[in-house]
Formats: structure tokens, C-alpha cells, sequence
């Protein structure tokens, strides 16, 4: 998901000579232990190397305090981050030289893909961890580091507005419904991110949640183009996972 306490947009740090690899590490620390990651893309094939943090209990710990009740689902490697980050390699020319938005970049999976294909990447998420693991792990596949903004998007702030200007012709999405309250102000605020005729590109594993959200869309006329992916994922418990990867279009005259 988007930021907690304040949001946060971060000055765009672009081109590997711009990468400060060590700066990056250092940032992650407060993390540590951190466990190296190597992910291969089920159907490209892709090496997307990360680092997760292994120490979950004190991550939920953290979370216990927090106003939101947000678990740290940004910590996780989810079945869905690793489709969409597939299913964007397999088709760059939906994000390649576009302004792109992604919503919950956790450990930057998909962003790294978005960046190796050419993408005008902002990312955003409820942890301010999980953006500093999406820069780290776009600087070490991509060596481009995307926007980043922390955002609640229960509660979006007007600077938010502000600095996306008038939305996105691509907005990625991946794994974002996990509760039912989600489903309004996720509905409102894709209609205010995805400009007329654009693209929100969400993967999703068969949630009730997701699946109310996708009916929503429908009923106001988004177009829905879905592909599955049944893996093999990296974590032997999310075998019998599929994600479905909808490619939702708004209607062009929608606002």
C-alpha cells in the first residue's frame, strides 16, 4: 500500500551514474537481517535480485501500535508482485516512455520490471520501508531509481493530488485488496489516477476483495482482459497459488 504518518514525495534520482548503491544500503540497515534474494520470473525467465527482511515478528511487533492496523504485507514476496512484474516484461510497450504509477510497491519486484522496460515509474506504498527496498532493488536490476511517494491511499492527501497532476496512462497494481474496507477508496481513487482510455493493471490471487473490486469495475464500464499465472513461486506454501493479472481499461468518456 501508499505512506503512513507523513507522506512523503522524494526527489527522482535517475541514470546509473546517479545510483549510489552503498547510500542505498546504508538506508536499510534499521532492517537488518535482510536475506538476499534471487527471483526467477516464471515464464520470462528475468533474474530479479532483492533483499526481504527475515525478522517478521518485529515487524509485527512494529505494526501493533499503528494507527491503520496495516500489517506488514510490503515484506512478503507475493505470488501476484511476481506476475505482474512477468506479465510487464512480456508486454514493455504497454509502459515503455509512459508516465506509470504503481500502488503497494512493497519489495520492488514490479518495479524493477517496470524500469527495465522504460517506464516513467512512481511507486508508492504505506511503508517508507518498502520504498527504501524498492529503490535498492531497482538501483541493483534497473540502475534507475523511480519516484517514490508515501502514501495512506485510504486517506490520500491533497499534496498527493497535486503531484500527479492529472493521473496516469498506466497504473500497476499488485496484491492491494486485502480487506473489505479497501475496496471503496481504492474504487475512487483509481478513477482519480487512471486517466480516460488508460490502464490499471492489477494481479490478484482470488481474493473476495478483489473480486468485489474488479465487479465494480466492470459495472462502470472498465473494459477487463485477464491472463493467469500459476507460478512456480519461490515459497513452497504459495504452490497451488494462480494470479489472474487483469488488464482493466477505463472508458475513454468516464469523466
Amino acid at each position: 500500500m501508499g505512506g503512513q504518518r507523513d507522506q512523503l514525495a522524494m526527489t527522482p534520482m535517475g541514470g546509473s551514474s546517479a545510483v549510489d548503491l552503498a547510500a542505498l544500503e546504508a538506508a536499510l540497515a534499521p532492517l537488518a537481517p535482510l536475506q538476499p534474494v534471487t527471483l526467477r520470473l516464471p515464464r520470462t525467465g528475468r533474474i530479479i535480485r532483492l533483499l526481504r527482511p527475515m525478522d517478521i515478528d518485529r515487524l509485527l511487533d512494529a505494526a501493533a501500535t499503528d494507527p491503520e492496523e496495516q500489517l506488514p504485507y510490503w515484506a512478503e514476496l507475493w505470488p501476484s508482485g511476481i506476475a505482474l512484474a512477468d506479465a510487464v516484461l512480456l508486454n514493455p510497450e504497454r509502459v515503455c516512455g509512459q508516465r506509470v504509477l504503481e500502488l503497494g510497491c512493497g519489495l520492488g519486484v514490479t518495479a524493477a520490471a517496470a524500469l527495465l522496460v522504460g517506464a516513467d515509474l512512481v511507486v508508492t506504498d504505506y511503508a517508507a520501508e518498502a520504498l527504501a527496498l524498492t529503490r535498492y532493488t531497482c538501483a541493483v536490476n534497473a540502475k534507475w531509481l523511480p519516484t517514490c511517494f508515501q502514501l495512506n491511499w485510504r486517506h490520500p492527501p491533497a499534496s498527493f493530488f497535486a503531484f500527479i497532476g492529472e493521473g496516469f496512462p498506466v497504473v500497476l497494481a499488485a496484491d492491494v485488496l486485502y480487506e473489505a474496507r479497501d475496496v471503496a477508496p481504492l474504487l475512487a481513487l483509481v478513477e482519480r489516477l487512471v486517466l480516460p482510455g488508460g490502464l490499471l493493471w492489477l494481479a490478484e490471487p482470488g481474493r473476495t476483495t478483489a473480486a468485489a473490486f474488479v465487479a465494480e469495475l466492470h459495472n462502470r464500464g472498465w473494459n477487463d482482459a485477464v491472463e493467469t499465472w500459476n507460478g512456480p513461486w519461490p515459497d513452497a506454501g504459495d504452490a497451488h497459488v494462480t494470479v489472474a493479472v487483469h488488464a482493466l481499461q477505463r472508458p475513454v468518456a468516464s469523466r
